[in-house]
């Protein structure tokens, strides 16, 4: 069995309950989506925070620059566990170890002759964040936060599958897997978030946005996925005390892959580096229900517009669902 010409999905979420299936972060390489659909600024003093979520993302949907073309494989899918812990250290620093788990990624050939699949724990995310401004008022209250993240790789970049078996000998011989379904791109990865709010508190409405940059590493078989740049707006508001809305707009983009000097990435591992990174922009609909301490969350990607460079797999399915409980280590002080 060959492994088709893989190239990669593009999307990328970060925040509420966190990272992607592309070239960027994930499908290109692996890669822990960092989970969900909301920002995420900082805890208070003492507060911790254990989520889990769960992500289901599938695709049939090929693309040359922004027009649809023919299939290079029938489809790719994959499910996802994520995992976050964060602790507020003190009311401006919340500190969060973030990983994940992939039950399986899978990519089908054409006419269902062949499946790739793997699975797997992703990749351990540290990541503080602290805030520049806090200022509360009778009406409103602003925020901004700054966070410094670190990716480290867990699990497999170069696992293989078989390829060809002798039948005379019946001896097994292996190729490489393509990159979209290693649990991990497998480079050691920096993180650049910033994070600014405008809490109506009166009126349970809110506008928020993001940024994020991931500055990506060198991987032991010589291959540097494409720097993944986001911005996303968000407005938000509750409804009945315990049900809330949001919407956000986001847009992102992903750099090309690259190649160590005395790499072959086409010959080694049958990756086209014209034929990965892009641009995309999304509308994430997200609805949530919280009752005291947890909250339980649903969210979708819809993408309204994608540019792919050459010819790779697009967006289409990619659902987020999961809960968030919150709790205090030790009582607040002067409460």
């Amino acid at each position: 069995m060959k492994s088709a010409r893989i190239l990669p999905l593009c999307f990328f979420v970060f925040g509420i309950p966190g990272f992607i299936f592309s070239q960027g972060c994930c499908s290109g390489g692996g890669g822990s989506p960092i989970a969900g659909g909301a920002s995420q600024g900082v805890l208070l003093d003492r507060q911790m925070e254990v989520m889990v979520n769960h992500q289901y993302l599938q695709s049939d949907k090929f693309y040359s620059g922004d027009k649809d073309t023919a299939k290079l494989f029938d489809k790719l899918y994959s499910n996802y566990l994520y995992f976050r812990v964060a602790y507020g250290i003190t009311k401006d620093l919340t500190m969060s170890v973030e990983t994940g788990y992939f039950i399986n990624k899978s990519l089908i050939s054409l006419e269902h002759r062949d499946t790739i699949s793997s699975s797997g724990i992703a990749d351990l995310i540290l990541f503080p964040r602290y805030d520049i401004i806090n200022r509360t008022t009778e009406t409103h209250r602003t925020e901004w936060t700054v966070g410094l993240g670190y990716k480290i790789p867990l699990g497999k970049h170069n696992d293989s599958t078989v390829s060809y078996i002798d039948p005379t000998t019946a001896q097994k011989y292996y190729t490489t897997s393509p990159p979209t379904v290693q649990p991990t791109n497998g480079s050691n990865d920096y993180i650049f978030y910033t994070f600014l709010s405008r809490n109506y508190t009166q009126k349970n409405f809110r506008v928020f946005g993001n940024a994020l940059y991931i500055r990506k590493g060198w991987n032991s078989l010589g291959e540097k996925f494409g720097d993944y740049a986001s911005m996303s707006v968000f407005v938000s508001k509750t409804y009945l005390k315990h049900w809330g809305v949001t919407l956000q707009l986001k847009g992102e983009h992903i750099a090309k892959m690259q190649a160590a000097k005395n790499v072959d990435l086409v010959a080694s591992y049958n990756v086209y580096t014209q034929s990965t990174g892009g641009k995309t922009v999304y509308l994430v609909p997200q609805l949530s229900y919280s009752k005291k301490a947890l909250t339980i969350f649903a969210l979708a990607n819809l993408p309204v517009y994608q540019y792919l460079n050459g010819v790779q797999i697009g967006t289409q399915y990619f659902i987020t669902s999961g809960l968030s409980y919150r709790f205090y280590m030790k009582k607040p002080i002067g409460e």
